[in-house]
Order: structure tokens, then C-alpha cells, then sequence
């Protein structure tokens, strides 16, 4: 067979993209989302038919490689030639996406663990784990300097953010003890991913994962899964957002691809 790459927008191959999200065995969160929309967009072709497509960020990192099943028998061909025409540096793939995964494994390249993927195990937390204390409730503009104040570069666009109205604030008097964030999943319908910061002055006493709790009650009221991601060596993060029952079956995985590409020729 005889395939070609062709750069395309992301709107042109957004079936295909579907197609892609339907094959995954758990979903992913908004870090990955992010990575994956921003870049440059490419079809797989044969003949004048798309057998699938990949994205590619600065000719460097690979995040998505989708090729259809009737040419499965190609891939690996297929995938070698994406590696060497995009001068790939790093393969950005999930454990959920099992067909990518397979096709990075087959080359001997340094493996670095990058995150958990997390979902809920939707047990009840007992009601003595939560904090007692505090409100939680949609941000406001008002909060937005507070909120900087307290979380300094965690978060970006606080404004913006606020106005989406996906911030929110776990407040005890003038105290802003904390915040949860909900993004809603470009890519997956029905999904969002969730996350929290702790202001480092009350952190041990429960506020993490009682934010978590408040935003998964979040999403089920608004008819959304919520999901989460975490860096894979933030041990508390982790600790943090399994005490609130979320839990991982999904690695992110950063593949280094070495620098001569003889093995790829």
C-alpha cells in the first residue's frame, strides 16, 4: 500500500477524532487535551480515502497516531515514517490508547512516566474525612486577587476563568482556604476534569479532598463524569485525590525518541 501525510485543520478531521476517542478504554484528561488540540493536525491517506490521522507539535512531539483497522497491517510502517519525517523527539501517548502504545513499545526508546489518569470509584466518602468548615461556591470577580494571591502560578487566566465558570472557592470566614477547578472535555462529551489547590497554611486537615468531593457533586448535577490528572511523582496530589476516591488505571507516558534515526530508514 501507498500512504501519504497531508497537514490539515483539526475541524477536518473531527469524525475521525471521534472515531479515535470511541477506541480509548478510559479517558483523558484536560492536560492531554490541551497538548493534543494545540497542535499541528495531519491525515493518514490512501488512495484519496483518510485511514486516519496524527498530531504533531514543532515537528518534535508526537500525541495522537489513529489509523482505522483494515490497515492495522501498515501501522508499524506507517508509524516509522511518521517518526522520521516529523524529526519526532517525544511520543506523548496514554496507556488507554492501546493501538499507540503497542507501536511506541515496539521501538526501544527511554521510557519517563509523565501522570495518572484518574476517574471515580463513586464510593461514598464518610462524612468525618470532610472538612468541616467553609463554603464552597462558584468564584466571583471580586475573588480573583485573592485567588492569585493565595495560589500564585498554579493557575492561569483567573479572570478568564472565572467568567467560564470553571473556579471555585472553599472560603471560611475572610480565609480563602483553597480552590477547585472544573474544565469541560473538548474532546470527550460528557466529561470534565477537576482539580484543587490547597492554601499552603491549612493543608493535612482534609480541605484537598473535600474540594474534590464538592466538585464531583458538581459534575453529577450538571450530568458530567468527572475526571482528573496528576503529575506521576506528586505523591501528595495522589494521595489527595485517591483519599476523595478518584482512582487510576491510565498512565501518560513521555517516550523519548533518540536523536539518530537510522533505526527508523
Amino acid at each position: 500500500m501507498s500512504f501519504y501525510f497531508q497537514e490539515c485543520a483539526q475541524t477536518d478531521v473531527e469524525k475521525v477524532i471521534q472515531k479515535y476517542v470511541s477506541t480509548l478504554s478510559s479517558p483523558i484528561d484536560s492536560f492531554l487535551e490541551e497538548h493534543i488540540l494545540n497542535y499541528a493536525f495531519y491525515t493518514i491517506n490512501y488512495n484519496s480515502k483518510v485511514a486516519g490521522y496524527f498530531a504533531v507539535h514543532s515537528n518534535q512531539y508526537l500525541t495522537q497516531f489513529y489509523l482505522e483497522l483494515r490497515y492495522y497491517k501498515e501501522s508499524q510502517e506507517i508509524f516509522k515514517n511518521v517518526l522520521r519525517d516529523h524529526s519526532v523527539q517525544s511520543i506523548m501517548v496514554p496507556t488507554c490508547d492501546e493501538l499507540f502504545l503497542s507501536l511506541a513499545l515496539d521501538h526501544d526508546y527511554k521510557i519517563e512516566k509523565q501522570a495518572y489518569f484518574f476517574q471515580d470509584n463513586k464510593v461514598e466518602i464518610p462524612t468525618e474525612k470532610l472538612y468541616k468548615e467553609g463554603e464552597f461556591r462558584a468564584a466571583v470577580p471580586n475573588d480573583a486577587s485573592k485567588i492569585t494571591e493565595v495560589c500564585q502560578d498554579f493557575i492561569d487566566k483567573v479572570e478568564q476563568r472565572i467568567e467560564n465558570r470553571e473556579i471555585f472557592t472553599f472560603i471560611k470566614g475572610n480565609i480563602l482556604l483553597g480552590i477547585g477547578i472544573v474544565e469541560r472535555s473538548k474532546l470527550l462529551d460528557g466529561y470534565a476534569s477537576i482539580g484543587m489547590f490547597t492554601n499552603e497554611q491549612y493543608r493535612k486537615q482534609g480541605i484537598g479532598r473535600t474540594i474534590i468531593h464538592h466538585l464531583k457533586e458538581w459534575c453529577y448535577d450538571n450530568k458530567l463524569n468527572p475526571i482528573c490528572g496528576c503529575w506521576y511523582y506528586n505523591v501528595p496530589s495522589k494521595q489527595t485525590l485517591e483519599s476523595a476516591g478518584m482512582v487510576s488505571k491510565t498512565r501518560l507516558l513521555n517516550i523519548k525518541v533518540p536523536e539518530c534515526y537510522e533505526n527508523l530508514k
